[in-house]
């Protein structure tokens, strides 16, 4: 017998360094009618052993033809940090190839929205003590990643990869705003996503449904994604009964 089908599907999109572990007891705390995909980079979790992608565009493509058989029925995608950048890129491809259904709902967290005006810059590697500090301004990675020779031998090539995809991406010129339903998600003390900023993904969206603000800092969800996920599920169900009533209109 076949399984019945989702009330939503969500994929969620890692942050940079990171892989779908620290997002391992979300599906669980979710809807049990939800069916929620972690989804890894490759070079990173269960994809360890395949190639990096330090391309923002070259990774929503590969991320999409790894999803689309999936994108059947409601669907949402959520991304923390560069998985939101990951996240934006991904459904701008969506809904510029008409790729049908457009997904109903996205949850953009912990990073700040695409800025045409910014100029593009050539990228220069970062030293050891540079990239150190960078992370431990960030927050969230463990001090024994960076006191141990051998994890920080794995962990800084991972890096080093993603760190590159953020600080080179640019958006498209001229991009308008997504036809879709979209919530914001930003802490308090996240320097590099602080709520004022986050705020701006309202013109980047058709129907914004607000700045959602927590205390902590840019993992402000890493001891008790309690509340997150409690303001996730209110979310996408308000944007799927909107879905569900424009649809029966």
């Amino acid at each position: 017998m076949d399984s019945p089908r989702p009330a939503l599907r969500l994929f969620v999109m890692h942050h940079a360094g990171g892989s779908h572990l620290l997002y391992r007891t979300w599906p669980a705390a979710l809807p049990d009618s939800w069916d929620v995909r972690l989804l890894d980079a490759p070079g990173h979790g269960l994809l360890l052993d395949q190639p990096r992608i330090p391309d923002a565009g070259a990774l929503a493509e590969h991320l999409l033809r790894a999803v689309e058989p999936r994108l059947t029925g409601p669907y949402a995608l959520f991304g923390h940090s560069m998985g939101a950048l990951v996240t934006y890129e991904m459904t701008r491809r969506i809904i510029d190839r008409g790729l049908p259904p457009p997904p109903v709902w996205l949850g953009m967290s912990a990073r700040t929205p695409p800025d045409p005006a910014r100029t593009a810059k050539a990228y220069r590697e970062p030293s050891d003590a540079e990239l150190r500090a960078r992370l431990k301004w960030l927050g969230g990675t463990p001090d024994e990643i960076f006191a141990d020779p051998e994890l920080w031998a794995v962990f800084d090539p991972i890096i080093r990869t993603d760190l590159r995809l953020v600080d080179t991406w640019r958006p498209a010129p001229g991009a308008a705003a997504l036809p879709v339903a979209l919530s914001a998600y930003a802490a308090r003390e996240d320097r590099s996503a602080p709520p004022p900023r986050m705020a701006g993904w309202a013109a980047h969206a058709e129907r914004f449904l607000g700045l959602r603000v927590f205390d902590g800092g840019h993992f402000y969800f890493q001891d008790d994604p309690g509340p997150l996920l409690r303001q996730i599920e209110r979310d996408a169900t308000a944007a799927l009964d909107a879905a569900d009533t424009a649809r029966c209109a």
